[in-house]
């Protein structure tokens, strides 16, 4: 649910002095697409840009932002959210895509936002985003860079931002895409602060008074405001003093806040002000518990309406927060004259934050503070689920705070700072540590220590990290042994430790190849990490489990999984600072999906976060994996060389880390070989048959992925008849243990097989099958990648025998038929130069930009939609790495795609 307060103009202030100078600025003209106005806080953006809100004749939408919107998903669904509020119509899918769509989905999403202003914008329309500096997060720049890159004609970005955005800005000014407003512009001139002081703030100020403020503030319109306040303050009072001198430089605007506004305050609201200065968000409750009081809640909405800095964090008036320069400056008083009463308040503070589950909070008041006692106890409470929630790295920063040997004498700290670099994939730092604690937990037990029993109870996370440590050492038989013996003593511990021993289980029968045992103890982990709340338990362990789901051929179930997972993460860890935590298994299983059904573009978008892990160094399993997903991506696009590349890596750091992975990687050797195939490398496929060795597979879709791959190569060097005999035995195995995708492959090469010896209805009849198999779970590129023989067969199929929008949907990917030297091969992707083939439609639709015919005209050909039309225009300049209807048609050309 968004808060519509955030999509609302502020109200105008008919007294603000208008800026004619700078809405000149502002104004729309030809090529513009971005205004930018940049000042501190005070310094007038807010109201300047609200007045040029006025002067619009084309609709407004308006969005603030919190620190809370500092997240992709969200920033995104509070944009498409304020575009809707101000009335855009044909935006309705839009947020169902900005919900449902992965956090690395969303240049999709964008995309589609982008196509659905083109298509609603009309003449035009403007979006102000107010507060743009509340946005740290990458992502969203780059995000917000693509949309402006792609902005719709007539529309207009207004960004208000404390800092310079970290947007691409510089490119911009030199294209003439925006205009912009510097603090320098943004200061007040000498007039204008003379009008502000007379016409806003009803002080009748002489011209020298006017000059002498806008000398001293620099045009600083927050600290003339502090001046106008000192001065009606002081208005009526006789023989009252004349207000001391505004600051110079915004240095001094601490000292001024404290002479001209809190000094003049009554002594109850200046006690207010002090005793809550060092909380950073304030609510009735905090308020009372820190002062000891019960009047809080009135206290606020009275400051709230004298408008004395005290900002509203939502629309029911319980969370506020002062301004920051004005908090800063209670707090500097504060220190000055009672520096003993800090302690005392923080300590209030601290207690309410645990009390009610803000714990970062909390931490950071005792950090404040240095009571470092009271932080190794918060710590030994509540690390755990801190460290299991995505915080193991502030975690070990906290513990390093702690004074010399108060970790190494503390059970629960050793095993917390334990489990932290677990997380934080420092295995080496571990093995020592557990040697310290266990000898720690042995003098304890030995001596009677009154802990003993805590002691005991530590063994079983110590087990569970031993198992998780002879995983990397390929001890399957050890980390099969301690993770049952945790499973035997887990229901006498008091630590929530079931969701982390099952994912250990799901590793280890996922290692030996029992998918169906891992599937069950996966979603068992799945379960308990949701109700012990560990979100990255839950994230890897539904990640796995949708890995496997995907590779035995269940796609929507996998999706499913991924979906779910992902919905469960955002709903109960939507905290900005949180880490944004990213399953390399179900990144990849989203790749290989999206992959498979065709939508590369999303495809991508999962892989892109990936990316980093590779540059900056990740896991070793993690890291093989990524690059095995990479390389099926590129040998589907037919980038060959890329797909040789990523598993070449792959093969080094699997040969140099192999006792550091937990589980049996992906069959490295058997993609490599088809893409040497796909290059017309039959020699190098050979070499690898020849060597092969299928018996050394524990994990039976490895081993089933060697065999379909082996057979693949001997069909293509003409042996057929020794495909054959791997082939059959594989239909019957691959269909008892349900391994779906796979039976579908081998159908299809056995297909291809009879097709090769001339039995070419056998081969329909056994290639029908393998489509009605896959029609279920949208498979495409299983048969999009086979051999041209495949393709020609898949042209013969009946209609009849196969759910006909899937065929036709697959007779679009397959890539265009056409004579070559009096023959009728495919033509591949290597041979006409493009990084994927054309299909059928995109061809059609080459065909009637070559007869010169619009958009419209093309969808009534076509009898499609627009919209319909406009993708296969974007997908067939993206296959031609082109960027208009004249590069296209030249390129055809050249590739001899046209006449």
């Amino acid at each position: 649910m968004l808060l519509t307060t955030k999509f609302l103009r502020p109200a105008a202030d008919a007294r603000a002095v208008r800026r004619e100078r700078l809405l000149q600025i502002l104004q729309r003209r030809p090529g513009k697409r971005l205004n930018l106005v940049i000042g501190p806080a005070g310094f007038g953006k807010t109201t300047l840009v609200n007045q040029w809100c006025a002067d619009q004749t084309l609709p407004v939408a308006w969005l603030s932002l919190d620190e809370n919107d500092d997240d992709p998903r969200r920033f995104w669904q509070y944009v498409t959210g304020a575009l809707i509020h101000a009335g855009f119509a044909g935006l309705e899918s839009c947020p169902k895509a900005f919900n449902t769509y992965a956090s690395h989905e969303l240049e999709g999403a964008i995309t589609g936002l982008i196509n659905a202003l083109v298509d609603g914008a009309g003449d035009g329309l403007n979006l102000v985003i107010d507060d743009y500096h509340q946005i740290q997060n990458a992502d969203i720049h780059r995000q917000l860079a693509y949309l402006i890159g792609y902005l719709p004609p007539g529309m207009t970005i207004v960004l208000a931002s404390r800092t310079e955005p970290d947007l691409p800005i510089a490119k911009w000014r030199v294209r003439q895409w925006v205009d912009d407003i510097h603090p320098q512009l943004l200061a007040f001139s000498e007039d204008e602060c003379r009008r502000f002081f007379n016409e806003c703030m009803a002080l009748d100020l002489s011209q020298s008074e006017a000059r002498r403020i806008w000398k001293k503030t620099e045009g600083w319109v927050a600290a003339m405001q502090l001046s106008a306040l000192s001065h009606r303050d002081g208005v009526g009072h006789e023989g009252a003093a004349a207000p001391n001198p505004v600051p110079e430089t915004t240095r001094q605007i601490n000292d001024y806040i404290l002479s001209e506004i809190l000094d003049q305050q009554p002594e109850d609201v200046a006690a207010f002000l002090l005793d809550t200065a060092c909380c950073l968000r304030l609510t009735a409750s905090l308020c009372d518990t820190v002062r000891e009081s019960s009047d809080s809640q009135a206290m606020l909405e009275s400051l709230s309406q004298r408008n004395l800095f005290l900002i509203p964090l939502d629309t029911r008036d319980e969370w506020f927060r002062y301004h920051d320069l004005f908090r800063e400056a209670l707090f500097q008083r504060l220190q000055q004259t009672q520096p003993e009463r800090i302690q005392t308040l923080q300590s209030r503070a601290v207690t309410w934050f645990l009390e009610h589950d803000h714990i970062q909070e909390a931490i950071a008041q005792l950090v404040q503070l240095r009571d470092w006692d009271w932080l190794a106890s918060v710590l030994e409470q509540y690390g755990n689920n801190l460290i299991h929630g995505g915080f193991h790295l502030p975690v070990l920063d906290w513990l390093d705070k702690l004074p010399d040997g108060t970790v190494e004498n503390s059970p629960r700290l050793s095993m917390l700072q334990i489990w932290g670099h677990f997380f934080a994939n420092r295995l080496d730092a571990i093995e020592p540590r557990l040697e310290r604690l266990e000898d720690l937990l042995d003098r304890r037990v030995a001596d009677s220590h009154p802990d003993a029993e805590g002691a005991l109870a530590l063994q079983s996370e110590i087990a569970l990290i031993r198992s998780y440590l002879a995983r990397t050492r390929s001890d399957l038989k050890s980390a099969a042994d301690l993770t049952q013996q945790v499973l035997r003593d887990i229901d006498h511990t008091q630590i929530p430790l079931k969701s982390v021993t099952y994912y250990g289980l799901g590793l280890d029968y996922f290692g030996r190849g029992d998918l169906p045992a891992a599937e069950e103890a996966l979603q068992s982990a799945v379960s308990h990490g949701q109700i012990e709340r560990k979100p990255s338990t839950v994230l890897s362990s539904g990640g796995l489990l949708a890995w496997i789901q995907f590779n035995r051929g269940q796609i929507e179930q996998a999706l499913e999984s991924c979906v779910n997972i992902r919905k469960w993460i955002d709903r109960h860890y939507t905290d900005p600072k949180q880490p944004k935590l990213i399953s390399c298994w179900q990144n990849c299983t989203l790749i290989e999906i999206y992959r498979e059904r065709g939508e590369l573009e999303l495809a991508d978008t999962h892989l892109a976060p990936l990316m980093s892990h590779l540059e900056n160094g990740t896991e070793p399993g993690q890291h093989v994996i990524i690059q095995y997903a990479r390389a099926r991506l590129a040998f589907t696009r037919g980038d060959y060389e890329l797909a040789i590349n990523a598993l070449d890596d792959a093969q080094s750091v699997l040969e140099r880390r192999r006792e550091h992975i937990v589980f049996e990687p992906p069959n490295l050797a058997a993609l490599k070989a088809r893409v040497q195939l796909a290059q017309g490398q039959t020699e190098a496929a050979r070499a690898w048959l020849e060597t092969r060795h299928p018996d050394r597979f524990r994990n039976p879709l490895n081993a089933e992925q060697d065999s379909i791959t082996a057979a693949r190569v001997l069909i293509a060097l003409g042996r057929s008849d020794e495909a054959t005999p791997i082939l059959t035995p594989l239909r019957l195995s691959t269909e008892t243990g349900q391994h779906h995708k796979h039976l579908i492959e081998v159908l299809t090469v056995y297909a291809d097989a009879l097709a090769t010896e001339g039995k070419a209805q056998e081969a329909l009849s056994v290639l029908s099958e393998a489509l009605k198999r896959a029609a279920r779970e949208q498979l495409y590129r299983t048969f999009v990648e086979e051999s041209p023989q495949v393709h020609t067969l898949l042209r013969q199929v009946s209609r009849q025998q196969v759910d006909g929008t899937f065929l036709d949907h697959l007779l679009d990917l397959l890539p265009v038929s056409r004579p070559v030297a009096g023959t009728h091969a495919a033509v591949s992707s290597g041979s006409a130069g493009l990084i994927e083939p054309l299909s059928a439609r995109e061809t059609e639709v080459l065909a009637l930009i070559n007869e010169g015919l619009a958009n419209k005209d093309i969808a009534l050909r076509m009898d499609v939609a627009g919209t319909t039309v406009k993708a296969h225009i974007r997908n067939l300049y993206g296959k031609l790495q082109v960027k208009s209807r004249t590069e296209a048609l030249a390129r055809a050309r050249q590739l001899e795609l046209l006449d």
